[in-house]
């Protein structure tokens, strides 16, 4: 099971933790604070990348100044078009270090925002590894924390080729099967049923050459925040098939790949081989052919039985 998102937080900017704003499992909004780091140093750098800029600003009312001058000069041939050019030039160079001092001030602004660790979406806080007075970085290999935003779950789950095509073949195609699947349950790892149901989501269109399944995802509400990001448990996939004839696994044999029930027709033992499906219930099988309705077979035994040996039913005996 997954969070709809499960965010790892790190910090952007390297410091000491002074402030841990939340708690392990507290619920937050998108945008409340979650870590201070040491902004001090971030200040001094902001107030130095300031100044950088009345300075730089300064420089480009001297050089323009500078320029009129020399405009005004040329204009009475006192100076020349290469002194002229000088000026302008000076003066497109004070305007480009105090953009460059701007940008500076922005770069320092931003990194004093980034001492205000902020959750990015609504969730749930995960651990808190790290505590007052640790030193972090934008480097570290560890997370300050996880949000999770669990408000529904996802959850992955596999299915064999052949089962999923069965499936989307009763369906029609992939995305026939996902808009109109009935509602899937959820068994959770203590044994108990989940309360509210879910509905597949997507289906992927890629079968692992490790397995031969397919990852298939669906999505379940948890209001009640009972599902965990990292929980496991058993999707149920209910399916309704009319006039479906079903045989107890007991009641069959199977040799080389192949399965067999014993028919009881005249006083003996039939084999017959049938194609079956198996379902999850570990107990039955839905017989696609080889049988038909009001045929006898037996149940009990079946281990002991071959083909034609001389049986008596209970009705018989009786």
């Amino acid at each position: 099971m997954r969070g709809r998102q499960d965010i790892d937080i790190y910090p952007q900017v390297a410091g000491t933790i002074v402030r841990l704003c939340v708690r392990e499992g507290q619920r937050v909004r998108k945008g409340e604070l979650l870590f201070v780091i040491d902004q001090a140093p971030y200040r001094a750098a902001l107030r130095t990348a300031t100044a950088n800029v009345h300075a730089a600003e300064a420089q480009v009312e001297t050089a323009r100044l500078d320029y009129e001058s020399k405009r005004t000069l040329l204009r009475e041939e006192v100076i020349s078009e290469y002194e002229l050019a000088t000026a302008r030039n000076a003066l497109a160079a004070a305007e480009a270090a105090a953009e460059q001092a701007r940008a500076q001030e922005a770069d320092a602004r931003n990194s004093l925002s980034y001492t205000e660790v902020k959750s990015p979406s609504d969730g749930t806080v995960g651990t808190l590894p790290f505590r007052v007075g640790a030193l972090v970085g934008p480097s570290m290999s560890r997370p300050l924390t996880t949000v999770s935003d669990n408000a529904a779950m996802y959850v992955y789950f596999s299915m064999t080729e052949n089962r999923l095509r069965s499936l989307v073949r009763s369906y029609g195609t992939p995305e026939e099967a996902i808009e109109r699947m009935p509602p899937v349950a959820l068994v959770l790892g203590d044994g108990t049923a989940y309360e509210a149901t879910g509905r597949i989501e997507t289906i992927s269109g890629v079968v692992s050459e490790q397995t031969g399944t397919v990852q298939v995802r669906a999505v379940f509400p948890n209001e009640k925040r009972l599902l965990w990001s990292g929980g496991s448990g058993n999707v149920v996939i209910v399916r309704t098939e009319a006039d479906a004839l079903v045989v107890p696994q007991s009641a069959t044999t199977e040799l080389q790949d192949k399965v067999f029930v014993y028919k009881a027709e005249d006083g003996k033992a039939v084999a017959s081989e049938i194609a079956v499906e198996r379902l999850s219930d570990g107990r039955t099988y839905i017989v696609r052919s080889g049988l038909e309705a009001g045929d006898r077979i037996i149940t009990e035994g079946v281990g002991l039985l071959r083909d034609g040996m001389l049986i008596e039913t209970k009705e018989e005996a009786q």
